[in-house]
Formats: structure tokens, C-alpha cells, sequence
């Protein structure tokens, strides 16, 4: 699928920061990769928390946050499964890409 035809892709979302300017034209993608790196922050933490037994409590916090990143990134994909089939309705044509997100 081109850029042009993916519909979080029409409408970027920009976020202000001071004088700078972030623009997000694949959202789904973006939201998809953040999720990810928090992912492995989550997972890297927890284990070098487990080194110590005095944060060995702490670290298994932390795996569990990493396992809940992992059920929201299937959410992820069904939302933008959703939304794209609920814009293209009247096409019935499949909106996914060989990418993982």
C-alpha cells in the first residue's frame, strides 16, 4: 500500500514542543514502534533488576508491565485494521502490509 492511499497517512498528527515541530504521518506505525522500545526498556529494567535480590521484587513489576506492552501491540494492529476497513467499506479491498505493526 502507498503512502497516499493509507488513511492515518492523509492527516498528520503534529505535536509542538517549544519552538520545534514533530509530524506523525503514520500514526498506527508510530504508536506500534513506541510500544516496542517500551517494550524492551520494560524488559531490559526487569532483568537487570534481577541481579540483586534486594530489587528482585521491583524487577518482576517491571516483566509484568513488558507482558502487558506485548497484549497492547495485537491491539495495536486490530485498531488500524478497524479503522482502515471502516474507511475503505465501500472498496472491501485488504489494507495490510507485509509490515509488522
Amino acid at each position: 500500500m502507498s503512502e497516499s492511499s493509507d488513511p492515518s497517512a492523509s492527516t498528520p498528527l503534529v505535536l509542538r514542543i517549544g519552538h520545534e515541530e514533530l509530524s506523525i504521518r503514520k500514526r498506527y506505525e508510530a504508536l506500534s514502534i513506541i510500544n516496542d522500545i517500551l517494550i524492551a526498556l520494560w524488559f531490559v529494567v526487569g532483568s537487570v533488576l534481577f541481579f540483586w535480590e534486594s530489587t528482585t521484587f521491583l524487577g518482576t513489576w517491571f516483566f509484568l508491565v513488558g507482558s502487558i506492552e506485548l497484549a497492547v501491540r495485537p491491539a495495536i494492529r486490530l485498531k488500524r485494521q478497524l479503522h482502515l476497513r471502516r474507511l475503505h467499506s465501500s472498496a472491501r479491498t485488504s489494507a495490510e502490509s507485509g509490515q509488522d505493526f
